[in-house]
């Protein structure tokens, strides 16, 4: 190894620091007491999950000295598919409305005019225009989901805006 290169990596920008990750980990849920025992760190995984989020790279171009993209993208789908994500982003939306001295709870919403033509309660025929217009209207520009939201923000939700529009589909899924 050539002189001056640290021996261990260095943290990527998009690394928990120790105090975001004393606030994340109590949320997680608890490892399988059967089985093998987990093989990558509960941190690591997070940092993957971060870092492929805030790169906006594609799984399997996740850095070799992450775990590996197979099983942060499992741990992703489990902990999506078990609500873990909308559990966590709950938690820490409240304790940072708290800090904020504000209530748990917003008092107050936005809707757009897309959300609302695009609603559940609007008939088929019309949906199927709005749909249409919708995906020339949002062209260039993809709303958040909560967990992209949330961890583009790095377990920071007061400085995240959740949108409730739904995103188009990226083709960069492997």
């Amino acid at each position: 190894m050539p002189s001056g290169w640290p021996d261990a990596p260095s943290p990527l920008p998009s690394d928990l620091t120790d105090a975001q990750w004393e606030l994340i980990e109590p949320l997680l849920p608890e490892p399988n007491t059967g089985g093998r025992p987990e093989q990558h760190p509960r941190r690591e995984i997070v940092n993957a999950v971060l870092y492929m989020v805030r790169s906006g790279c594609p799984w399997r171009y996740l850095p070799t000295d992450l775990p590996p993209w197979q099983t942060v993208y499992w741990y992703f789908q489990q902990w999506g598919q078990a609500g873990v994500t909308e559990t966590l982003l709950a938690e820490l939306r409240v304790k940072a409305r708290r800090q904020a001295g504000l209530d748990d709870e917003p008092s107050a919403g936005i809707s757009d005019s897309q959300g609302v033509k695009g609603a559940d309660t609007v008939g088929r025929d019309s949906a199927a225009m709005t749909r249409a217009r919708r995906s020339t209207a949002v062209r260039g520009s993809s709303s958040p989901t909560p967990a992209a939201c949330w961890l583009r923000s790095r377990c920071w939700p007061q400085a995240c805006r959740i949108a409730t529009a739904p995103r188009r589909p990226c083709c960069r899924r492997t």
